[in-house]
C-alpha cells in the first residue's frame, strides 16, 4: 500500500464522525482522531467524542490518550499519532484521519516532531498573563511574530501562549517554522475531503442544535464532575469550547442557560476560523451540504473522488 492518508475535514457538527466511519468500512482503514479535545479522557459530551456505536467496529486512535489535568499539545499529538499511522499502514490497512484541527492534521501529515520544551517559558507566559492579561501578550506576540498574532483571536489564549512560547523557547517565531515546513516534502500524502454546508445559516442551525442537544445528555454535569475531581478551571481541556463557559456556570458563577447561548456563538466562532484554515488547501475535495447531511450521496462521492486518484 502506497503511503496515501485519507483526510476527512471540516468544521463542527457537518458529519465528519459518520464519514469517516463509513471510508473505513468501505476501505478496511482504521480511524485516527485529530480533535485536540478528544484526545481528553472523561470529556465526552462536549467534544461530541464518538460513541461505540458511532464507531461501529472500526477501530478508532488518538482518543482519551490523556488526562484532562495535563497539557497536550500538537507536539505530543504528532509523537503519538505519527507511529500509530505508520502500524496501520504497515498493516496494509488505510489510516483516515478525521477532525477538525486543522494544525495536528498538518502537522502529522507532514511528520514535524518538535524538540522538548523546557516548560520555563510556559510557567513564566502564564504567570504574566495572570499579573498583566492576555491583552498584553497578544500585543507581544504582534510585535514578535506579526503573522501568527493575525490568525489568532485576542482571547486565544492557549494559542498566544504557544506562539510565544515557541519564540521564547527557540529563538524563531511560529511563523517561520510553518514557512519552512511549506518548502519539505510531507511525511504521507494527503487525500484530503472536506465537509460543510453550502449555506452560513444551515451550518450555524446544526452547531446550534448540537450545543441544545449536548445541554440534553448533561454537558453541564459533565462539566461539574470534571472540576470535582480536581481538574483546575485554567487547565488547558477546560479551556475547550462548552466547558470554558459552562465552569462558570456550574460554579454559580453564572446562568447555566446564557452560558449555553455563549456555546453556540463561539462554535461558530470557531467553525469560521475552521473554514478558513482548511480551504488553504486546494486540492480539497469539499462535500457541502444543501440540507441535511446525506451520508450514502457523501460516501459514494468520496469513494469516486479516491478513485480518480488511484485510491
Amino acid at each position: 500500500m502506497d503511503h496515501t492518508v485519507i483526510v476527512i475535514c471540516g468544521p463542527t457538527a457537518t458529519g465528519k464522525t459518520a464519514l469517516g466511519v463509513a471510508l473505513a468500512k468501505a476501505l478496511d482503514g482504521e480511524v485516527v482522531g485529530a480533535d485536540s479535545m478528544q484526545v481528553y479522557r472523561g470529556m465526552d459530551i462536549g467534544t461530541a467524542k464518538p460513541t461505540p456505536a458511532e464507531m461501529d467496529g472500526v477501530p478508532h486512535h488518538m482518543i482519551d490518550v490523556a488526562d484532562p489535568r495535563e497539557d497536550f499539545s500538537v507536539a505530543r499529538y504528532v509523537d503519538l499519532a505519527l507511529p500509530v499511522v505508520e502500524d496501520i499502514l504497515c498493516r496494509g490497512k488505510r489510516p483516515i484521519v478525521v477532525g477538525g484541527t486543522g494544525l495536528y492534521i498538518d502537522n502529522l501529515l507532514a511528520g514535524r516532531q518538535f524538540a522538548a520544551f523546557s516548560g520555563e517559558a510556559r510557567r513564566a507566559l502564564e504567570a504574566r498573563c495572570q499579573a498583566e492579561g492576555l491583552a498584553a501578550l497578544y500585543a507581544e506576540l504582534g510585535r514578535v511574530d506579526p503573522q501568527r498574532q493575525q490568525e489568532l483571536h485576542p482571547n486565544d489564549e492557549k494559542r498566544i501562549l504557544r506562539a510565544l512560547e515557541i519564540y521564547y523557547e527557540t529563538g524563531r517565531t511560529m511563523s517561520a517554522f510553518h514557512a519552512e515546513s511549506q518548502t519539505q516534502p510531507p511525511r504521507f500524502r494527503a487525500a484530503r475531503i472536506g465537509l460543510t454546508y453550502a449555506q452560513r445559516p444551515d451550518l450555524w442551525a446544526r452547531i446550534d442544535a448540537r450545543v441544545d442537544e449536548m445541554m440534553a445528555r448533561g454537558l453541564a454535569g459533565e462539566v461539574r464532575a470534571l472540576l470535582d475531581s480536581g481538574v483546575p478551571p485554567e487547565a488547558t481541556s477546560m479551556q475547550a469550547i462548552g466547558y470554558k463557559e459552562l465552569a462558570a456556570a456550574v460554579r454559580g458563577e453564572g446562568d447555566l442557560a446564557a452560558a449555553a447561548e455563549e456555546v453556540k456563538l463561539r462554535s461558530r466562532q470557531y467553525a469560521k476560523r475552521q473554514l478558513s484554515w482548511f480551504r488553504r488547501h486546494d486540492d480539497t475535495h469539499w462535500i457541502a451540504w444543501e440540507g441535511a447531511p446525506d451520508l450514502f450521496a457523501a460516501l459514494h462521492r468520496s469513494t469516486a473522488f479516491l478513485t480518480e486518484l488511484g485510491i
